[in-house]
């Protein structure tokens, strides 16, 4: 689980900003929200962003899942350069290095994560763990003249001399030292953890674009997810659908779609190899049935609503957080889910869930009026300083001459007093004319 993130010149992100999962004193629908990982650690399971288009919402996200690949895919060549960019409105931050710091819960043990960048090298790295008191994993500086790593590692880590210069060498000055361990063969318990929470308790970003249909139906389709609870989520969702239909079909495959999935590497390289030996591609077709009147339909999932695609989507993952650990970024969270189907996720989430937190940017102020259903320390606000960059503020850090609790949050927010909201001009437009 996600203690804190703090993240620094990235993209619109200049100034330091942090988001916390650490919850207040209030007992606020303890049962809910509140899980203890850790003697006197009260963390909550959920973070709700609001602000402004152009605000940084989806930044924050998109640095979380930055750091996720930075571990996970590191770099082949030397040469190769980060795929991101500085705070770029100001001359000194675009000349800057970038910043981020995790604290995490893995396996009941607290870890400390930092990482400084810029777009051609990793500057310094640090992995710390508490056990129970703080202590050094590993600290990384990189020579940046001689493109070499030096790393320096803590006394209670125990790993033989060779490993040690094993992972140096594997570990480029454009690899994160937690890179360098994904190419190095010998057996750590506390890399070993840090890996396996950034490869499978942290998940991927939800955008609005991104695809999950054929992810979700895999899953049910080798069991992974138990296909009667996503059909429970989708009934419980009212929409009518009784059954998931998958079927399995062998196609012809075109030498052009070939050559792409070999280029992008998009099939594990025994799939392909199989693909080119039969000429044969394993499609997967997704049908969902429909009880009406006594009677039973099935319906291809591309003729069904863009809705009914999105919650299909929605019951997948939630049925995936709900029976294992994860933490889930979801991007505009209400994108087409009408709004009582926004708060039935947010609800069945909260309810089933037993050590899994989503963070989910969203405009659905209405949500704000659910307040026997939210805690002011869950909702989180950006909004653009003068200089364009982003803020990151907490409802709980309004005092009660603004937000008392007995007050309406969506009628604050919505006239402007908690910010985060766009500085709109009137309607008029002058035109130039176009003859002059």
């Amino acid at each position: 689980m996600i203690i804190n993130f703090s993240i620094k010149n990235f993209r619109s992100i200049k100034d330091q900003i942090t988001l916390s999962f650490e919850a207040t004193k209030s007992n606020d629908l303890e049962d809910y929200y509140i899980i203890q990982p850790k003697k006197g650690l009260r963390l909550l399971k959920l973070g709700i962003i609001y602000g402004a288009n152009a605000s940084g919402k989806t930044t924050i996200l998109q640095a979380l899942n930055f750091l996720r690949d930075l571990v996970l895919e590191p770099l082949e060549k030397k040469t190769e350069k980060f795929d991101f960019e500085p705070y770029l409105f100001d001359a000194i931050s675009k000349n800057s290095s970038t910043f981020f710091s995790l604290e995490f819960i893995q396996n009941r043990v607290k870890y400390l994560y930092e990482v400084e960048l810029n777009k051609e090298t990793i500057i310094k790295e640090g992995l710390y763990f508490h056990k129970p008191n703080k202590a050094l994993v590993y600290r990384r500086s990189t020579n940046v003249k001689k493109q070499l790593t030096e790393i320096t590692f803590g006394s209670k880590v125990k790993i033989s001399k060779e490993s040690k210069s094993a992972l140096i060498g594997n570990t480029l000055w454009n690899n994160t030292v937690l890179g360098g361990y994904l190419k190095t063969n010998f057996e750590s318990t506390e890399f070993q953890d840090v890996i396996k929470w950034f490869k499978i308790t942290l998940k991927p970003i939800v955008e609005p674009r991104t695809g999950l249909i054929p992810f979700v139906s895999n899953l049910i389709e080798k069991k992974e997810i138990k296909k009667r609870n996503v059909i429970e989520i989708l009934k419980k969702a009212d929409f009518g659908i009784s059954d998931i239909v998958l079927r399995k079909e062998n196609k012809k495959i075109d030498m052009n779609l070939l050559d792409f999935i070999t280029k992008n590497s998009i099939l594990p390289d025994k799939e392909i190899d199989k693909i080119k030996e039969t000429g044969e591609i394993e499609t997967l077709e997704i049908l969902l049935q429909h009880a009406i009147s006594k009677s039973k339909y099935l319906l291809p999932i591309e003729d069904e609503s863009a809705g009914t695609k999105r919650y299909y989507e929605f019951s997948g993952i939630l049925s995936l957080i709900i029976s294992e650990k994860s933490i889930l970024p979801i991007d505009e969270l209400e994108s087409s889910l009408h709004p009582d189907l926004v708060k039935h996720f947010l609800l069945t989430f909260l309810v089933n869930s037993k050590e899994s937190q989503l963070i989910a940017t969203t405009h659905h102020r209405e949500l704000l009026m659910e307040k026997d259903i939210l805690r002011k320390d869950v909702i989180w606000f950006t909004e653009r300083k003068e200089d364009c960059s982003t803020d990151l503020f907490s409802l709980k850090d309004f005092d009660s001459s603004v937000i008392r609790n007995t007050s309406s949050i969506y009628n604050a927010y919505k006239i402007g007093k908690l910010g985060a909201v766009p500085n709109l001009d009137d309607y008029y437009i002058e035109f130039e004319d176009g003859n002059n």
